[in-house]
């Protein structure tokens, strides 16, 4: 199910698709793209590359060989979210890993022609599946920053941060399977990042050195480089309530078929048919697992958020299993938002 042809025509489907949004990078720093129904886009498909890109941002992908696609889902807050990895084996992921300022040189593979020139310097944050960049043709700014190569962002008395967020210059997160391009602003450490195409870098994620959410069930030996967020059933693009779309819903169980863990599944499965069959959670084999719990409530959600009747028993599940929905809590934020 993870052959070429069959990552290439998803990945291709998605870039179509205005709902699927994408990002790229490791935990802690994710360059994300998305597009307005209607926005205009550029596609490329060709041997080289498969690619998207609007006036705000873009993403491409250049290496299919090797990658391996897994979708999952996760309970977050009172409701869930959902992504498939695009992942490669860790022995085949590591970038350059570079500690320090660095010029790279002119983009020649940038995703628009007119970025070809701008010149790319890593921001040295040494990140395993990522290099985390930063294009710019600006005269001035391009002065300060080799000047400072070779230096820490984070060193003290090192201006380099403080110009590089004044000038917002395109941030392009690269990978070995391809790269994700920004070119909106930079907002201020006080504001919002804007809607569309947006990075977060957050040096105590990064610090962990972790190269996924603990709660994203990534196979052992692979590293998620990318991710793909198809549309979610109950919530729009910027993440806000919508009412339950079963189109969307029997979509992404379709892709967890297909490319998420067999195991999990099956806790769906069983928990639904419980529910359906009036069982009391008490008797039921609740799994032991993190991400099998995880499972038992994503699939109380869903069918909680689903339209039309509900088994009466569903209250009492919700109840014994999922007491944080139940009581309304909120958990820690989704770094893959869907």
């Amino acid at each position: 199910m993870n052959d070429h042809d069959t990552v290439r025509d998803i990945l291709r489907a998605h870039l179509h698709d205005p709902s699927s949004q994408w990002n790229l990078g490791t935990f802690g720093a994710i360059a994300e793209y998305m597009r307005d129904p209607g926005e205009p886009v550029a596609i490329t498909d060709e041997a080289g590359l498969l690619a998207a890109a609007t006036a705000r941002g873009g993403v491409g992908f250049r290496r299919l060989e090797g990658l391996r696609l897994f979708a999952s889902e996760t309970a977050v807050g009172t409701g869930w979210s959902h992504r498939i990895a695009l992942c490669l084996p860790e022995a085949e992921c590591a970038m350059n890993r570079r500690g320090v300022l660095t010029e790279i040189g002119p983009d020649t593979e940038a995703l628009r022609r007119e970025d070809a020139e701008g010149i790319l310097f890593d921001m040295g944050l040494g990140t395993l599946q990522a290099d985390i960049c930063i294009r710019s043709a600006d005269p001035e700014l391009l002065r300060l920053l080799r000047a400072q190569a070779g230096r820490s962002l984070f060193e003290s008395g090192n201006p380099a941060m403080a110009a590089i967020v004044a000038a917002g210059p395109h941030r392009v997160f690269l990978g070995r399977i391809g790269r994700c391009e920004v070119y909106q602003p930079i907002p201020p450490a006080d504001g919002r990042s804007p809607e569309g195409p947006h990075t977060h870098v957050l040096p105590q994620l990064l610090r962990t050195g972790r190269t996924h959410a603990a709660t994203e069930p990534i196979p052992e030996g692979l590293v998620p480089c990318a991710h793909l967020v198809p549309a979610h059933p109950a919530r729009d693009a910027l993440g806000h309530p919508r009412p339950f779309d079963p189109g969307d819903h029997r979509r992404f169980e379709e892709l967890l078929k297909r490319f998420g863990d067999p195991a999990l599944m099956a806790v769906k499965r069983s928990v639904g048919a419980a529910v359906a069959s009036g069982e009391d959670p008490r008797r039921f084999a609740a799994p032991q697992s993190r991400f099998g719990r995880h499972a038992l409530r994503v699939a109380l959600r869903q069918l909680a958020a689903a339209p039309g009747a509900q088994a009466p028993a569903l209250r009492d599940w919700l109840a014994f299993f999922d007491q944080r929905e139940a009581a309304g809590e909120d958990a820690a934020d989704d770094p893959y938002k869907h």
